[in-house]
């Protein structure tokens, strides 16, 4: 198997994987909370489909034991992860790249999924896989520093995530990188990634390869904008129409830039839109409207 194809077939497997981010993690932890609080699991199955690339706390074989008779107490979103509460200090956390769905007790449980949660109402939750993502089940605290991390830093939804705040991100960093490594690297934003940055950079006209050393007062502050503004506005809607929610179903704020639109002209000035690969995932951008 030659090297380009086996880089053919993660992209295409990253392109069907669920890329969880601050609209998607805010959604389903609410939607989870809304219906599973208080359900208490009554049956813990195994994967039907082991995942070389999923990755448990431990081993998945203790998962029953940890979880079965525990109750469901509250479910919360934090970057790129959802967490759902159980009683007796037990937690259930799901990180970017796993789908996380809730059938109800008519529906056949899915032929393949690497983990699965039944509730005594019948009712299940399947977990499953396409790409990579961490399906981690424990008691007390997990000991890692991609979920540590995301639980400490400012989300920009809130409202301590501010101006100060964003300049403080500016001026902590090396001055020739760029905005998305900047913004959507290294972690310092968690549930920042990827997706969501395109439309945050087309809204505020910026070339994902610019470094944030040429950035005026005005560019950075149009981006500070664009990046609350449209965070909000893809969470109030239910996440992004290129992701699915707790009930399997796409979000409601429609991308501009994404692998569904890129081979559409760009909406403000007609002209083709750009796709390449940079800093280990896709970037869209009008070459017209967001200058290098």
């Amino acid at each position: 198997m030659s090297v380009k194809f086996i880089f053919v077939l993660v992209f295409r497997q990253l392109a069907l994987s669920l890329m969880i981010e601050i609209p998607e993690s805010t959604t389903i932890a609410w939607q989870a909370e809304t219906i599973l609080t208080g359900k208490k699991i009554s049956k813990v199955v195994q994967a039907t489909s082991p995942h070389s690339f999923t990755w448990y706390n431990g081993d998945p074989k203790e998962y029953s034991k940890l979880l079965t008779g525990r109750t469901i107490e509250s479910a919360i979103e934090h970057g790129a992860y959802v967490t759902l509460h159980c009683d007796n200090d037990t937690h259930i956390a799901i990180s970017d790249g796993v789908n996380m769905k809730y059938y109800s007790s008519s529906e056949p449980h899915p032929k393949k999924h690497q983990l699965l949660i039944e509730f005594e109402d019948k009712n299940f939750l399947a977990f499953t896989v396409s790409m990579y993502g961490g399906i981690q089940a424990f008691k007390g605290e997990l000991d890692n520093p991609y979920y540590q991390g995301s639980l400490t830093k400012l989300s920009p939804l809130d409202e301590s995530f501010d101006v100060a705040f964003f300049d403080q991100l500016f001026s902590s960093t090396k001055k020739d990188l760029s905005i998305k490594a900047l913004l959507a690297t290294e972690q310092r934003i968690p549930g920042l990634g990827n997706g969501v940055l395109q439309d945050i950079l087309f809204l505020s006209g910026l070339h994902p390869k610019r470094k944030i050393s040429t950035l005026t007062d005005l560019e950075k502050s149009d981006l500070f904008h664009c990046l609350k503004v449209t965070l909000k506005n893809m969470t109030d809607k239910g996440g992004r129409d290129t992701e699915k929610d707790f009930y399997g179903n796409k979000g409601g704020y429609k991308c501009i830039l994404s692998k569904n639109t890129y081979k559409q002209l760009c909406p403000n000035c007609g002209g083709d839109i750009a796709k390449e690969a940079y800093l280990g995932g896709t970037v869209y951008y009008c070459s017209g409207c967001q200058k290098l």
